[in-house]
């Protein structure tokens, strides 16, 4: 029998009883839609981190001050403390061979002006390594100059603080006012846009760090060289953990920290936070995926047991094909065709109902969706694979009916 022959018999048996076709496939429709969602949303989740890591950085450590003890031993938050300093980063790049970057870091929160626009930013003032560290460049302008870091009155604008102030103009030479403090624009940064916790990234202003500390920290009296961070760039992610161990131990060297004593300062190791996080993400899609596979599975399986009827309320027509010249090759391809088509039609519904599912929890939902071609051939793949597998143990019974036998059936 011409595979066309055979086609059009599986579909004309199938339309003979569409309703029952149209429940049979409803598993494979559900199952095939659930893969796609279920993938497409564990596939943003995995986007999103990789946008995080690669706001934070790779390779880093971020040093901060520990929680200590206020007036008559009250725990203090870290914020309250200025326990780290310039000190303690040069110390850590001379004294760690492992450490290739450093910079410390100090932030707060200022108006910035410039004519009649003005807009509320963040600020951070940073040493030279803070841009290779954080995986910042600039989009215009030479960024600082050596001399800068001395505390020349310059700055560098994120995108988005350099549009809410100048629009379609150059930025670049003009003079912006911060505070009190007039500065000279040396440098725009690349948008990074929106980042793993759903801050913009853009909306930021970087200083010398020496500038911070004299004309936007001066009022608050900080002890001598203080910092609020460090951030610390390791050559080789191996040496991540060993690089760690050792920043501790100097610090507490340098802090004179006796044993047993609370550490002033916390280490935290970026690849550990996004390693644990992706590892979470993994373990979430192939649970999810796994909920999606049972569904599909009890799909292929009422496939199977309504073809198993069906073999069984078409006895007496397979012993007449049989008696005409069919062999079993014919009645098997036949059945399985007609597995197939059903597996086939579930699997399109379901790949238009899972791209609309997901799509809709993209829009409306608070989860990230990421849809791709390959999840949607895949489901197409996996579609195909249940008719077959399903599909075939009905078939071969069929083909293996005793034509006689068949014919004697009422």
């Amino acid at each position: 029998m011409k595979f066309t022959e055979t086609l059009r018999t599986a579909t004309f048996s199938l339309r003979g009883n569409w309703l029952r076709s149209a429940l049979t496939s409803l598993g494979v429709i559900i199952g095939i839609a659930a893969v796609i969602v279920m993938v497409s949303v564990g596939q943003g989740t995995q986007a999103e981190i990789d946008k995080l890591v690669s706001g934070l950085g790779s390779n880093r450590l971020d040093i901060s001050p520990g929680a200590g003890r206020g007036f008559g031993g009250v725990r203090m938050s870290s914020s309250s403390f200025f326990t780290l300093s310039e000190d303690d980063a040069d110390a850590i790049r001379q004294e760690i061979p492992e450490i290739d970057r450093v910079t410390g870091t100090l932030r707060g929160n200022s108006q910035v002006v410039f004519a009649e626009n003005n807009t509320q930013s963040q600020w951070q003032g940073v040493q030279a390594d803070w841009f290779e560290i954080n995986g910042w460049e600039l989009a215009s302008g030479e960024g600082f100059s050596t001399s800068d870091y001395a505390g020349a009155k310059s700055v560098i604008l994120g995108e988005t603080v350099r549009r809410e102030l100048f629009g379609d103009e150059e930025a670049v030479g003009q003079t912006v006012r911060m505070g009190r403090v007039p500065f000279t624009v040396v440098g725009v940064l690349k948008s990074k846009g929106q980042g793993g916790f759903g801050q913009d990234q853009d909306d930021l202003v970087v200083v010398p760090l020496e500038t911070a500390r004299r004309r936007l920290m001066g009022a608050m009296g900080l002890p001598a060289g203080a910092v609020m961070q460090i951030a610390v760039g390791v050559a080789d992610a191996k040496d991540l953990d060993y690089a760690q161990g050792e920043i501790e131990a100097l610090l507490r060297q340098r802090h004179k920290i006796q044993p047993g004593d609370e550490d002033d300062f916390n280490v935290r190791n970026i690849a550990q936070v996004v390693a644990t996080r992706t590892q979470t993400t993994k373990l979430m899609s192939l649970l999810l995926g796994a909920v999606a596979g049972i569904s599909l599975i009890v799909g292929g399986i009422g496939i199977m047991n309504i073809m198993l009827v069906s073999v069984t309320e078409r006895i007496r027509e397979i012993g007449l094909r049989m008696a005409v010249g069919a062999g079993p090759g014919d009645i098997q391809r036949q059945f399985l065709a007609e597995a197939m088509l059903i597996s086939l039609i579930g699997g399109a519904l379901g790949i238009l109902i899972g791209m609309g599912g997901a799509l809709a929890v993209g829009k409306f939902g608070s989860l990230p969706v990421k849809l791709d071609a390959t999840v949607i051939l895949l489901a197409a793949a996996f579609s195909i694979a249940t008719g077959l597998f399903f599909g075939f143990y009905p078939a071969r019974k069929a083909s293996r009916l005793d034509p006689i036998e068949a014919l004697r059936s009422q």
